[in-house]
């Protein structure tokens, strides 16, 4: 199958869908050969390892050579899907790889989302989506300059998740790759 972009770049922050768009795509695009890597996770694995609250708290060079690795990834391989925060602004120059913004314009649904995933209470919820956010967003800024980071003209495609279910957006991103339904369907043995 032909795809109009290399890789994916799917981008946003705490609770808009980035973990879901990927185990969604994943059942579409793994038989093509498409890799798949989280950023969130390696992340959150490196905070365990190194027994750090917040991941504010990674070095820069941490951060650095992430982002380095996921460059490198992008310019000189393909077929990789990467999410993380800050994926699509840090691959906005490279044409060939479609950079995804997914947003949740509902605080409470974000906050439902987290409680539901990280088992939580409402109140822990609402104060771990503030601190993530003003803390990631400063070390950003610090590391990279004053920008909007998921302004859209950095992307390809926006999606809100709170009108956009699961399946629907990953069916815009695959629209958006030219992925070709039909193919995919006539595979399907009954």
């Amino acid at each position: 199958m032909h795809f109009k972009f290399d890789n994916i770049a799917i981008s946003g922050g705490v609770a808009v869908g980035k973990s879901t768009l990927i185990r969604n795509l994943y059942h579409f695009l793994k038989p093509y050969g498409w890799k798949f890597k989280s950023i969130g996770e390696i992340h959150r694995q490196y905070l365990k390892d190194n027994i750090m609250p917040e991941a504010s708290r990674v070095s820069d060079e941490f951060d650095r050579k992430i982002e380095e690795t996921m460059i490198h990834i992008f310019e000189t391989e393909k077929q990789w899907i990467i999410q993380s925060w800050l994926a699509g602004f840090n691959a906005r120059n490279l044409k060939k790889t479609l950079r995804v913004l997914l947003t949740c314009k509902d605080r409470s649904l974000r906050i439902d989302r987290i409680v539901n995933r990280d088992k939580v209470t409402i109140g822990n919820a609402k104060k771990f989506l503030k601190q993530r956010e003003q803390g990631n967003l400063a070390k950003y800024k610090r590391l990279y300059g004053n920008y909007n980071f998921w302004d859209p003209k950095y992307f390809h495609l926006v999606i809100d998740t709170y009108s956009s279910g699961p399946l629907e957006t990953a069916g815009k991103v695959l629209d958006k790759l030219g992925y070709d339904h039909d193919k995919f369907i006539s595979q399907i043995k009954l």
